[in-house]
């Protein structure tokens, strides 16, 4: 799950219903453990009896949203983004400034499938279009159900 520190009340609510729908459907919600959407999807996720992942940026555990379950510390700064999406197997794009956009373009070059809920629109270049890991996509959806829909319905 992916998404800005600081978003608005409707990305904040998008991010928290995502959340809430993934642990329902079983999965482990991995982000960045920080504040914002990861705070919102780690709390839709736990108040759903989910596992919550934070992968920190800094040095300490104390540095983790509350609802974050397991904190595990990188001081890494913004390169703990390719930790982030190293380990989903899907990745849940809910609005974005540009950390999730090299989040976005992280998880393609992984060959991870993305799932987009009002974020970045991204599209290669017609003549590199064939350049894209044979798994990576990027799916645009206008509701939090189909976010998650898909996001489960894709595997690695």
């Amino acid at each position: 799950m992916i998404g800005p520190s600081r978003p608005g009340p409707g990305v904040a609510a998008a991010a928290r219903e995502v959340g809430r729908r993934l642990a329902e459907g079983g999965a482990v919600v991995v982000c960045g453990g920080g504040g914002g959407v990861m705070e919102a999807a780690c709390e839709g996720a736990t108040g759903a009896g989910g596992l919550t992942v934070g992968i920190l940026p800094g040095p300490t555990r104390a540095d983790a949203n509350r609802f974050v379950a397991v904190a595990l510390p990188t001081a890494l700064g913004e390169a703990r983004n390719a930790l982030v999406v190293r380990a989903a197997d899907a990745v849940v794009a809910v609005g974005g400034g540009v950390g999730t956009l090299s989040e976005i373009g992280l998880a393609l070059k992984m060959g991870k499938p993305v799932v987009g809920l009002g974020t970045w629109s991204v599209a290669p270049p017609a003549s590199d279009a064939g350049l894209l890991p044979a798994n990576a996509s990027l799916v645009e959806v206008d509701t939090p159900e189909e976010a998650v829909r898909i996001a489960l319905g894709i595997t690695p």
